[in-house]
């Protein structure tokens, strides 16, 4: 549990960088959209983190968590967000490597929430707003671009 709170991340960014270097012509649509996915998931996860406050669940309940954290607003889970941006960037280019990249980052989401310093919430708001940002951009891409 505390291996995939802490370090199950990495596996979803080094899968999808081997995914990325197999690609011919779809690998210039898959770079765009990651590149402007991923910083705008951080800046909206930042935005809800501001919007909404939501204690973590260890200083909200007053017990040790099992891996060390601040007890700091736990809206959105970033290790969530970062893994679910990825998979949904690589959802919109290949169906099954991207639901098995959700598989790994709903692990993660898990494993947070287990470890004790997410809530449930944080870590399904973390998922609806890179799915949300990721279909945002992706549609931009396609009628910008004609990528996709």
């Amino acid at each position: 549990m505390i291996w995939g709170a802490e370090r199950l991340y990495l596996a979803i960014p080094a899968l999808a960088a081997w995914y990325f270097t197999r690609q011919g012509c779809e690998r210039k649509r898959l770079l765009l959209t990651g590149v402007c996915v991923l910083p705008l998931a951080y800046l909206a996860g930042k935005t809800a983190g501001y919007v909404y406050y939501n204690p973590r669940p260890f200083a909200a309940g007053g017990f040790l968590p099992l891996v060390r954290h601040a007890a700091d607003n736990g809206l959105p889970s970033e290790h969530t967000l970062f893994c679910a941006a990825i998979s949904a960037v690589v959802f919109t280019s290949h169906k099954k490597f991207g639901a098995a990249l959700w598989a790994l980052t709903l692990t993660v989401g898990v494993c947070r929430v287990a470890a004790g310093v997410h809530h449930s919430a944080d870590v399904a708001g973390a998922a609806l707003i890179a799915v949300c940002v990721t279909w945002v951009v992706s549609r931009g891409c396609r009628r910008t671009f004609g990528l996709g």
